[in-house]
């Protein structure tokens, strides 16, 4: 059954374990977007892929702008760029916690965080999902697939390719500011084409397949 909420932010109340911010700034950058979607862009965390400032994920870095005109293209994502507005597309994070500033998430954080990403991600219940950049990729086949020990992680490789899993079909994603022109383009067009067919037979399929 489909979540109805209609909050674009945090739409599930989540809340962060650990607070490691100083007491000015965000503590978290939360999901956003349709709750109801039927794609969900997973990123790693927010030093990595921005929100720091607006709360937002994929927005204030070269990697969010890139994203962000992949999907203007494809029709998921249309108003202002630090606060877009989001049509059957959800955005979300492995690690959600800000961290200050230069300082990267630990192995044990990344675990912590498990639980909750594991449960927004089950509770958006999208068909698609696209994680981002290597760590998010490997997260999300390790996790919801049973091939991530026949699947070599090079990015290059698997960017913009299909793989079945357990009731998902994943499409990696490079990391964008490692893209080369015609990744940006092999993304669009793998949007596009799932977009063109019966995507939403996908759960039923990647569960016999996965």
């Amino acid at each position: 059954m489909k979540n109805v909420t209609e909050r674009t932010s945090n739409p599930f109340g989540l809340r962060p374990p650990f607070d490691l911010t100083g007491p000015n700034e965000r503590t978290a950058v939360f999901g956003y977007g349709d709750a109801n979607a039927d794609f969900h862009l997973i990123g790693d965390h927010p030093g990595v892929h921005g929100g720091r400032t607006t709360g937002v994920p994929f927005t204030e870095t070269e990697s969010g702008a890139a994203l962000q005109s992949v999907l203007r293209e494809t029709g998921f994502v249309d108003g202002p760029a630090d606060r877009p507005d989001l049509e059957n597309l959800y955005c979300s994070y492995v690690h959600m916690c800000c961290l200050p500033d230069g300082e990267a998430p630990t192995d044990r954080s990344y675990d912590d965080l498990e639980r909750f990403f594991d449960a927004e991600l089950r509770a958006i219940n999208a068909h698609i999902l696209l994680p981002v950049g290597e760590r998010a990729t490997d997260r999300v086949l390790e996790t919801y697939t049973t091939q991530r020990g026949r699947i070599d992680l090079e990015m290059p490789a698997l960017h913009a390719t299909e793989i079945r899993g357990r009731g998902f079909l994943i499409v990696p994603i490079r990391e964008p500011s490692e893209w080369i022109d015609t990744e940006r383009d092999a993304l669009a067009a793998r949007l596009e084409a799932i977009l063109g067919r019966d995507y939403r037979q996908t759960k039923g399929v990647a569960t016999t397949v996965g």
